[in-house]
């Protein structure tokens, strides 16, 4: 019999988690259903208990994805159509819920036949071994896999194919010289992208209190300032993480936000979630140095946080108000760690100043619709047609934060504080330049979904800001 004959006779089996998706359908769901419903973690498990096979049935059940939802290995699928080309018929035999087993198979119509867990048959490790053996004999089929549970099976079959693997699947392959697919390899950065490590730069807004109050120079503030940075810092990006999770199925709709680690599967949910745990014990143990009154500051932006994830980033123009909230809550907590006075103008000025860089974020997701249509924004309450307001509203908002900053430098406080009050005024066309030029890029479409990181990367919005702390470092000296 030559190969092409056999091959018609000798299925290829693809594994799906790890394998033909880059992530696993088991925890990926337990992570969304106990972020979303939190009350069903005695239930998950009483269905660990009762064995795996009921847990991923109930799991499944409550995360329903359809097939487009999920990050699938391109160079996978290109195998599994050499395969069918060349005649040989493919099966997908998985450890997953039959509903998700199911949803995969018809959404690529690439399988001639579908093995999966059941209610009383966890299809995993030896079982699966043992089903495929009864079908095909030892050796009687191909098998693509990736990790420990998978080695029983590669031994019983002719050719095993080792995609992504974990490091035992990985010294198997090196012993028995296996096939391995060629993948792209997957950053060792990819846990800090995913904590968003360059978000942290936003919690520079916790000095501005003390900058402004001309304490710097003091030691035990500078100290609080940096325990505070860091602890709100470690809480925003287990935030981001939650955030992530709960929002998996449309950022892998996205053009941009599907390559996020998260959603593009080269970060497991297992690795990411103890990462945010830990930065979530690190964010109380440093908070548990400071006052008082900046726990409840960041007792305050954590519910907040959470709330926008699951409620207020649906809601029409809360979203936006809230954002800019957020910000500004970075400066109430910079005062509260650091125990100096809070001015209203510049409480004022933040919310005007982020929430017109909010709207910028809107307006950039909205640019991707029709601007007369009535398509919604996925997970927003935007539809196409409201881009225009989006964008008179923010560039009003641009507006009002010069204006607050003008009233702001011909006050009594500030001729009070700065022995050159003048020189301060050169920072409104400075603001007001950075913000308008964010939305002439907008409306060009040339800006970045997330203005606060294009002012980090664009150096003319780099250079304002220095030119802004020259200015008021200036106007605080006596010459």
């Amino acid at each position: 019999m030559d190969a092409m004959s056999q091959n018609q006779h000798v299925p290829l089996c693809i594994d799906l988690d790890g394998t033909l998706i880059a992530t696993d359908t088991l925890w990926e769901g337990l992570a969304s259903v106990l972020i979303r419903r939190p009350w069903l973690f005695f239930a998950v498990i009483a269905w660990a208990i009762a064995g795996k096979a009921v847990l991923k049935r109930e799991i499944a059940a409550r995360y329903v994805r359809t097939g487009a939802e999920w990050p699938y290995r391109s160079e996978v699928v290109d195998r599994i159509n050499i395969a069918r080309e060349s005649g040989q018929p493919v099966w997908l035999v998985t450890g997953a819920a039959e509903s998700t087993a199911n949803i995969i198979a018809d959404h690529l119509g690439l399988f001639d036949r579908v093995l999966h867990s059941t209610d009383t048959e966890n299809l995993t490790s030896r079982r699966k071994r043992e089903r495929l053996v009864s079908l095909c004999g030892d050796g009687g089929f191909d098998y693509a896999g990736n990790s420990r549970d998978d080695l029983t099976v590669f031994d019983a079959a002719r050719r095993a194919i080792v995609v992504a693997p974990d490091r035992a699947a990985s010294r198997w392959a090196r012993v028995h010289d296996a096939e391995m697919l060629p993948l792209r390899k997957t950053s060792p950065l990819a846990v800090l992208k995913s904590i968003r490590v360059h978000q942290w730069l936003k919690n520079v807004l916790i000095a501005v209190p003390l900058v402004l109050n001309h304490e710097f120079a003091n030691f035990n503030l500078l100290l609080a300032a940096v325990a505070a940075f860091f602890s709100f810092s470690f809480l925003a990006s287990a935030v981001y993480v939650v955030n992530d999770i709960s929002d998996l199925a449309n950022d892998r709709l996205h053009p941009r936000k599907r390559l996020r680690p998260l959603a593009a599967g080269t970060v497991s949910i297992p690795v990411i979630s103890a990462t945010a745990a830990g930065l979530l014990l690190a964010s109380v143990a440093l908070a548990s140095l400071l006052p008082p009154l900046f726990w409840a500051v960041l007792a305050i932006y954590a519910l907040v946080t959470t709330v926008y994830t699951f409620v207020l980033k649906r809601k029409l123009l809360v979203d936006v108000f809230t954002l800019a909230g957020l910000y500004t809550v970075r400066i109430v907590a910079g005062a509260a760690a650091t125990g100096v006075d809070l001015s209203f103008w510049l409480l004022a000025f933040s919310i005007f100043f982020f929430l017109s860089l909010a709207l910028v974020k809107r307006y950039v997701e909205l640019d991707e619709l029709a601007e007369d249509s009535d398509v919604q924004l996925k997970g927003r309450s935007y539809v196409g047609s409201d881009k225009d307001m989006i964008g008179q509203a923010g560039i009003a908002a641009a507006f009002s934060a010069a204006m607050v900053l003008a009233l702001y430098v011909d006050s009594s406080e500030v001729a009070s504080m700065y022995p050159q009050p003048a020189l301060l005024w050169p920072l409104c066309p400075l603001i007001l330049y950075m913000l308008l030029r964010i939305w002439v890029l907008a409306r060009r479409s040339q800006m970045h979904e997330d203005p606060v990181v294009f002012i980090m990367r664009d150096w003319r919005s780099q250079v304002t800001t220095i030119a802004g702390a020259g200015l008021v470092l200036l106007a605080t000296f006596q010459f």
